[in-house]
């Protein structure tokens, strides 16, 4: 339990957490089906936090798989996932509807009636969608015959865009900031891992359902394989650790999304001497204080300041912080595990923001449905659920 490991008595905090997840979880799965980053019609949304009401593929795969584990262990019935899943074939703009028959990958964000707000294609969103479909009907595969449409739009539209050893299009890592060009020939280390993840997803939902090609299987296979050697290609022996984007561009930028390759994209084994590297390496750059921030110099906060350019910078990501604890559990580190987990613990009221700053001036987007979802995830690898 936390309260032994921690050596406080935490449990009220994990229990008012715990409420207040599934009222998030809740309030962000609007009536059609659609699940938003961040409800800001909800009362308890701060009004000088920038608008979150958009539907992120990635963050509501991962609202999702969270909702899967709440149902498993009893805790609560949400029953969101599938009506996201048919929202995800029939609303969104340049996936859904005939023109997308033959592949099709989604855009960067969209509004919850599926108009698309936003230009960037960020492919890891379709592959996490695929590894949250696989997750959600793992159990009898059979069922997923009910969106074999979406699957198999979603593998073939990865595979489109993929040219063996790159993108064959701009692309945008996860943390929409940042692209790749096919001249480059670089690829986002992240992305690479989702996708790789996503199309194996794919292919065992197609077998175990029986719908799909098998010479169609082959290709998500091929392409699944491609990518993931890729992916581990971006190891750098030189500085010792996994490199968020490589290819003639290299950024060795530290990057607390890497810890993907092990969890949820199971690329690596948490104790591979590579992922061991990598880990430490954001430990010495990226933790500060035992909160985790997404990157070096990072500059993000979320906050809307009224037409002033002037940022503070970025603050530590209570879900980076999940997203280490359930790196350390599956690691068979639980005293690390315990330790990431209850710095958030320590820190928060029920809602989990966006970041935890180091001052009261900066405000956050709060609560953030990506954060619970990953309080959910790293409960359940510590057994508190």
């Amino acid at each position: 339990m936390i309260s032994e490991v921690s050596g406080e008595n935490l449990k009220k905090r994990f229990d008012d957490v715990l409420r207040t997840t599934v009222r998030v979880l809740r309030d962000c799965s609007v009536e059609n089906g659609a699940i938003v980053a961040a409800n800001t019609d909800m009362d308890y949304y701060p009004k000088d936090a920038s608008p979150y009401r958009f539907v992120w593929i990635r963050d509501a795969a991962y609202v999702c798989v969270a909702a899967d584990i709440l149902e498993e262990r009893g805790v609560a019935s949400l029953r969101i996932q599938k009506k996201f899943f048919k929202w995800c074939l029939e609303r969104p703009q340049s996936f859904s509807g005939a023109s997308a028959e033959n592949g099709a990958v989604f855009s960067q964000r969209y509004h919850t009636n599926g108009v698309r707000e936003g230009w960037q294609l960020q492919p890891d969103q379709t592959g996490t969608l695929l590894w949250a479909l696989w997750h959600h009907f793992r159990k009898n595969l059979v069922q997923a015959q009910e969106f074999e449409t979406l699957i198999r739009r979603a593998a073939n539209g990865i595979c489109k865009i993929w040219g063996g050893k790159h993108f064959t299009t701009s692309t945008f890592d996860l943390w929409e900031e940042r692209a790749t060009f096919p001249d480059t020939k670089d690829n986002h280390t992240y992305s690479l891992a989702a996708c790789s993840k996503g199309l194996m997803c794919a292919s065992e939902l197609a077998e175990g359902s029986g719908y799909a090609k098998a010479e169609e299987v082959k290709k998500w296979r091929k392409c699944a394989l491609e990518m993931e050697s890729a992916a581990l290609a971006s190891y750098s022996a030189n500085e010792g650790y996994f490199l968020r984007t490589s290819g003639l561009l290299d950024d060795d930028t530290v990057d607390a999304s890497l810890l993907g390759l092990v969890y949820p994209f199971e690329l690596l084994s948490a104790g591979d001497e590579r992922m061991v590297n990598t880990v430490r390496k954001m430990e010495e750059k990226i933790v500060r204080g035992g909160g985790v921030y997404r990157y070096e110099k990072d500059f993000y906060d979320g906050w809307v300041r009224d037409g002033s350019l002037r940022s503070k910078g970025a603050g530590a990501w209570p879900l980076l912080n999940f997203w280490m604890s359930i790196y350390y559990s599956v690691k068979g580190d639980a005293v690390s595990a315990e330790k990431y987990y209850t710095w958030v613990l320590r820190r928060v009221d029920g809602y989990i923001p966006e970041q935890i700053f180091e001052n009261e001036l900066q405000k956050s987007v709060y609560p953030l449905a990506w954060a619970h979802a990953m309080f959910v995830l790293a409960s359940h690898f510590l057994t508190l659920l």
